[in-house]
Order: C-alpha cells, then structure tokens, then sequence
C-alpha cells in the first residue's frame, strides 16, 4: 500500500461530476425498472413451483417454453441456468406437498416433446402465495429496519449529521443494486435479499472508517477548511479502503468464476454492492456530509472552518 502512503487526492474537487454520474446510472436502473414493469420476483416471493431441469442434448428454452406452453401451462418462465441445456422452469402454480399431478404433467409434457431418457430434473421447490407475501413485506421490513437501526447507531456515536450522510449514501447503494439487478434481469430471491442487506452493511462499514478519521481530524486540525480536512481524511483511510475492497473482490471473482450457476447472480449482486460501496464512501457520504453541514449552518463556504466541532460521545 506504499502507493497510497501519500495520497493528497482532492476527492471533493470532483464531487459535482460524481453527483451527475450517480444520478445518470441510477435513472437508467429506474427507467429499467419501469420498462420491466417492476423485479423479477422469484418463487420465494410470488408463489409458485420451480424445476430444474437438466437435458442430456443442447436444447433450446424456446423450445422447451412452446412444448409447456402447448400443454396448456400459463405464466410460465424458462430461464438458461449454468450450462448448455439446463433451465429453470417457474410455474404460477402451486404444488402441494405430497401431490404430484403438476410435476406428472410437466414430467408428460416434456417426455412427449423430448424423450424420457433426454433430460432429469433436478430439484423441485413450491412456495405457497401466503408464504411469498409474507417473505416479501419481510424482505422489505429488514432493509427499512436496518436503515433506521443505522441511523439511531450513527446519531449515538457521531452526529445526527453524520447519520444523515450515511443514509444518503446507503440509499444510493441499493438504489444503484436493484437497478444492476433489473438491468441484468436478475430474480430477486431470498438469497438475493441477503446480498442487499450485506451491500448495507459493507457499505456502513468503510463509510464508519472514514468518518471516525474526520471526527479525529476535526479535533486535530480545527485551523483546516472543512474540505480539507474532508479530504485529508479520505486519503488517509484510502490504503484501508483499498486493500478491503480489493480482497474482498478478489474472493468475489473466485466464487463468480468456479462457485457454479447456483451462487452467481447472488455473487454478482455482492461484486457491484462491493465496488458501488467503495465508491459511495469516497464520492457520496463525504459529500454529502460537508452539505448537510452547509445546510444546517455549520459551514458556510470552501474557506470556512467548522465553527462548532462536538466532542464524541
């Protein structure tokens, strides 16, 4: 980390075309969302049965889509999954535990249209309605809980101001996920949700880091334009920042590369979560904080030194 011993970046210098960056990939995340008329819900949170199914021989999912839709199933979904010939099948229908007359016709249909030796299936999962409400209005509790735990978290240990800054950037981090996973037309699952809710908490972490250093740095150099000592602090930090978000991409790309199809789109939700964290702690909470301070009077203009600094708790 001898490259970043004496880092002197103006990080805040550049703040206004972070703003643009940020707004301009966050709108298209959002108008995808809205052209795709909401997420890919997956069958933990709509309800509904899903196969896996393996075929021997290549096999195209239009195909495979024209011999099910032919049968008479409806809202259904075929999706590629892991290698050539392997497809997720996601049916509205729910199949009880015990019954097996819904995966006897989808067995049917597909042996009359490819052979009973072609293929095997290889699991079977079913989520009732009820249960895929209840796990969404769930999934959606835990992220509002956990903004609201860090902001109470960040108000007791800093500032309210700091707090504030925090949740600015942890908002624009899950804002910018979900529309990578629109984009990429990932399926929001249970696993998925996991991968948001770690976003937060890495996110949190390396914008705490960076904090910390200010309110140390504040005490220190109380003669320094708030700027400055804004980005004194992030250049500090900056060999920290690095050497975490570096490592932990470096596990990320492993598992993306050899973990299989099963953790890939939760491994490429934490990749983007990572590197938007990183970025969002340099360009987005820092940022924030030194407008907020503006706002409420603490700093007036790029010249002006803090003119209350409060003590940690």
């Amino acid at each position: 980390m001898r490259l970043f011993a004496s880092a002197n970046y103006k990080f805040l210098e550049i703040r206004q075309t972070a703003y643009i960056v940020s707004g301009v990939l966050i709108a298209i995340g959002l108008i995808s969302i809205a052209l795709h008329r909401g997420l890919n819900y997956g069958v933990d949170f709509t309800g509904g049965t899903l196969f896996q199914v393996r075929f021997s021989e290549n096999v195209a999912a239009a195909d495979v889509r024209s011999a099910l839709g032919g049968a008479g199933f409806t809202n259904l979904q075929v999706q590629d999954f892991g290698r050539e010939g392997e497809f997720l099948i996601r049916l509205a229908e729910f199949i009880e535990a015990g019954d097996r007359e819904l995966a006897t016709r989808v067995d049917d249909t597909l042996s009359e249209r490819f052979g009973q030796d072609s293929y095997a299936v290889v699991r079977t999962e079913a989520v009732g309605p009820k249960v895929g409400g209840e796990l969404r209005q769930r999934a959606v509790g835990a992220v509002l809980i956990s903004f609201l735990l860090t902001l109470l978290y960040l108000g007791f240990r800093f500032e309210w101001r700091f707090g504030l800054a925090a949740i600015v950037a942890t908002v624009h981090d899950v804002l910018f996920a979900f529309g990578v996973i629109s984009v990429l037309n990932i399926e929001i699952s249970l696993p998925t949700v996991a991968a948001i809710l770690t976003i937060i908490g890495y996110s949190l972490n390396d914008t705490i880091i960076i904090f910390d250093r200010i309110r140390e740095n504040l005490k220190k150099l109380r003669r320094l334009p708030y700027i400055d000592i804004l980005d004194r602090s992030i250049n500090e930090t900056l060999p920290r920042t690095v050497m975490t978000s570096g490592t932990t991409l470096a596990v990320l790309l492993a598992l993306a590369v050899f973990g299989g199809a099963v953790i890939r789109e939760f491994t490429i939700v934490l990749i983007v979560g990572v590197i938007i964290g990183t970025y969002s702690s340099i360009f987005v909470a820092s940022p924030a904080l030194l407008e907020v301070e503006r706002r409420s009077g603490g700093v007036r203009s790029k010249t002006d030194r803090r003119r209350v600094v409060t003590s940690p708790r």
